[in-house]
């Protein structure tokens, strides 16, 4: 009689499956990490690696047991996640970690803050266990960051990644090949910006280092109430610039950063000389709500020709259909390069599809913009 032999989907699914991404999950919830991991494990490219009940344990965890990703929980006893993010990434300074918070507006201040010191991204954590248990958008929010982020983890490392959509073959890191398209020299008089993973930081940099382009600029990040209202905040303090949530109804001002508030797109309309805002709550766009999509849209109906588009680091491809409107609207399009991106999900998917002007890091953006505000070549 032959042996038992585990599962196939089982035996797959192990620690030393060289092409899974690899992750560790830290809270102080057992009935959580055993969610979380139960959530993660049922994806086939995805394989928890190891567990840990506080910041001090998973510190030492890490040492031993490499992974991708860490989802990180924020408040837990010994140390917490705020305090154990920077020894993880003492250990592997290009460590995905993906903070875990409720909606609190201390939890959202800590999680901004974590970004700034080094977390790639965040994801808000339901406040009840059976909520997190039953809720089918905190798994597919989980699954997908942990998918690009570990993805994004190997492409850095030169590591191959597991294709579920081809199981069992290999992906090897691409190197990007893609079309510009031509520009013709004009002023600029609106600045639209989407992002997503890593694009707190990268809407920063790009503020601080923006200082000529005098027209409004409106700002889709993908984030929930509470989170853009500190991101805005957030923006001015460190820009200098006026920021702030986005309000129904309100003119646009020049020089102003319009962001749309969490669980509403944005979206802008002409009243006479004014542009006003206007803020929804239509059915979420590639999931998500605020969408880049239809923000892109309105601003390329209002500007057409003297609209540019920015698109930032972020996961998926949301902003694809509305650089396309604008694109067919005379405006111009430019995204961040693959390699100064946390997850070039976003950006990818508007220079994969042949909509840019310009892909490179954002310093080299800032120049683009401020050069098209004033209609003359970068």
């Amino acid at each position: 009689m032959s042996p038992v032999q585990p599962p196939p989907a089982r035996q797959a699914n192990i620690v030393t499956a060289a092409t899974r991404y690899r992750v560790m999950i830290v809270d102080d919830s057992a009935v959580i990490r055993g969610i979380i991991a139960r959530t993660l494990e049922s994806e086939p490219d995805i394989v928890v690696a190891t567990t840990a009940s506080n910041g001090e344990q998973a510190v030492r965890l890490l040492a031993q047991t490499p992974v991708d990703v860490v989802v990180l929980d924020i408040e837990m006893p010994v140390l917490d996640g705020l305090g154990a993010l920077p020894r993880l990434l003492a250990i592997d300074r290009n460590l995905k970690i993906v903070m875990a918070s409720t909606l609190t507006q201390r939890n959202a201040e800590i999680s901004l803050k974590a970004l700034d010191l080094g977390a790639a991204d965040y994801i808000p954590k339901p406040t009840a266990t059976r909520e997190i248990s039953a809720s089918d958008d905190f798994k597919r929010e989980l699954v997908s960051r942990v998918r690009a982020l570990g993805a994004a983890y190997r492409r850095a490392a030169g590591l191959p990644s597991w294709n579920a959509a081809s199981a069992p073959s290999v992906v090897a890191p691409k190197i990007p090949v893609f079309a510009l398209r031509p520009f013709r020299i004009r002023p600029i008089e609106a600045l639209a910006v989407g992002s997503s993973t890593g694009g707190p930081q990268a809407l920063i940099r790009l503020f601080k280092s923006l200082k000529s382009f005098a027209g409004p600029v409106l700002v889709t990040q993908h984030m929930p109430p509470t989170f853009t209202a500190i991101l805005a905040d957030n923006i001015a303090r460190s820009t200098g610039r006026a920021c702030a949530e986005a309000k129904e109804g309100e003119a646009l001002v020049a020089g102003r950063i319009y962001v749309a508030p969490g669980n509403f797109h944005m979206t802008v309309w002409r009243d006479g000389p004014h542009v006003r805002i206007r803020l929804h709550q239509d059915a979420p766009e590639n999931f998500c709500r605020p969408s880049v999509d239809p923000m892109l849209r309105s601003m390329a109906q209002v500007w057409g020709s003297s609209l540019l588009a920015v698109i930032l680091t972020g996961m998926g491809q949301d902003g694809l259909r509305g650089c396309r409107a604008v694109v067919e609207g005379g405006g111009v399009v430019i995204a961040q390069d693959e390699a100064s991106s946390v997850v070039w999900g976003m950006p990818g998917a508007v220079a994969n599809d042949g909509l840019c002007s310009i892909v490179k890091p954002i310093d080299d953006l800032v120049a683009f913009v401020e050069s098209a505000g004033q209609g003359r070549a970068a």
